[in-house]
């Protein structure tokens, strides 16, 4: 996928290929049935895309991002990067959480260069991480330990982490939900600008509709456990997004109603 505001891009991302997946897990009491998590989810998503994945707690959209990240294995199903199966973890599949999961005991650089460390490339890539600082705008905090960073800016350290191995898809685990709701609004623009600058494939795993709205080239709406993909929403707003518009607005709504949460439920119906 190309984007119009930056036609001479080439996506560092890969495509990806959900078929049919379904995830169940065992209980503690050996004699309570397995909880279905995952129910035949397909989806395929374009080399250089941003998706969001919304939908109630539990419906296993967490469980979705570690089978793509080959943490897990599918009940069945297969999930592909480009032509390739994913069977294990690799590095050109990145992983951030919510929690930024930084070493208290390295710097702002060490933080940034442990995959470069652990797969022996430090030497041979040490220029990038200079790069990625820059990147993130940390160039000045290169020497301070994570207690030293503010909640946005350990984030920042954690999606440069994750992108200095160059994945193909970088998977988005509610990365910005632990922040005031300023600074997420900047951090929102902050994913923006990384990944058009780097065009990789992004999954963006979000309770915040507006989020979803303001960053995504489509939404991907899943249902109550068993996790279904219910609904595929194409977001065509042009970038920037304005927050206030008549459009996102009306699309806002329609998510919501979707979601249940709109307020018109007739008294005394389930929601």
């Amino acid at each position: 996928m190309v984007d119009a505001l930056h036609p001479d891009i080439t996506p560092e991302g890969s495509s990806l290929r959900i078929e049919n997946i379904s995830k169940s897990f065992s209980a503690t009491d050996s004699a309570t049935a397995p909880t279905l998590a995952l129910d035949g989810v397909s989806l395929t998503v374009a080399a250089g895309e941003l998706i969001s994945i919304i939908g109630p707690s539990g419906c296993g959209k967490s469980t979705l991002l570690r089978l793509i990240a080959g943490l897990d294995r599918p009940d069945a199903g297969e999930l592909y990067v480009g032509a390739e199966p994913i069977t294990d973890p690799s590095a050109e599949r990145g992983l951030v959480f919510q929690d930024p999961n930084l070493f208290p005991w390295l710097t702002v650089r060490g933080n940034i260069q442990t995959g470069l460390v652990a797969r022996g490339l430090l030497h041979k890539k040490r220029a990038e991480v200079d790069e990625f600082m820059r990147l993130v705008d940390l160039e000045s905090f290169a020497k301070a330990f994570p207690h030293h960073l503010s909640g946005g800016m350990a984030q920042r350290v954690a999606l440069a982490r994750a992108l200095i191995n160059h994945p193909k898809i970088l998977l988005l685990d509610e990365p910005l939900g632990a922040l005031d709701a300023f600074t997420r609004m900047r951090m929102q623009d902050e994913v923006l600008r990384l990944w058009q600058s780097r065009r990789t494939t992004m999954l963006l795993v979000t309770h915040d509709i507006d989020e979803a709205i303001y960053m995504s080239d489509r939404i991907v709406i899943m249902s109550p456990r068993p996790g279904r993909i219910e609904r595929i929403i194409a977001v065509t707003l042009e970038r920037p997004r304005q927050r206030n518009s008549p459009e996102f607005l009306h699309l806002r709504g329609e998510i919501l109603e979707l979601l249940h949460f709109a307020g018109n439920t007739p008294a005394g119906t389930a929601s």
